[in-house]
């Protein structure tokens, strides 16, 4: 049965750094891509950042480039976003789940969710 649990996140300053992550049960991480995804309140959901089932490949979207970074452990079944200078727009919800490289910002592609980990970026 497929299975998302996210963790790490948590109330953090401006400008902190928090590391989250994504544990995957009921498939192996390395044969699929896998993307971290976010909702603020009141907002859609978005793409945030993705690494292909390799991990030789990422991608951020342009709100999180040179802040945000995704990586993976197989071994673990694990994937990662390690997010500096985080910002109060960084606010939201987030979520991984997995796809195909070629339409992982496509969010129609995805008809499962897990409970996701809260940040919450604040003075």
């Amino acid at each position: 049965q497929l299975e998302f649990v996210e963790s790490g996140g948590g109330l953090v300053q401006p400008g902190g750094s928090l590391r989250l992550s994504c544990a995957a049960s009921g498939f192996l991480l390395n044969y699929y891509a896998i993307g971290w995804f976010r909702q603020a309140p009141g907002k859609e959901r978005e793409f945030v950042a993705a690494i292909t089932w390799s991990g030789r490949s990422t991608r951020n979207a342009d709100s999180v480039k040179g802040r945000f970074g995704i990586s993976k452990n197989n071994a673990k079944n694990t994937v990662y976003l390690q997010m500096n200078n985080l910002k109060p727009e960084d606010t939201a919800v987030y979520y991984c789940n997995r796809g195909t490289w070629a339409t992982m910002a496509d969010l129609r592609t995805y008809d499962y969710w897990g409970q996701g980990t809260q940040v919450t970026v604040s003075s």
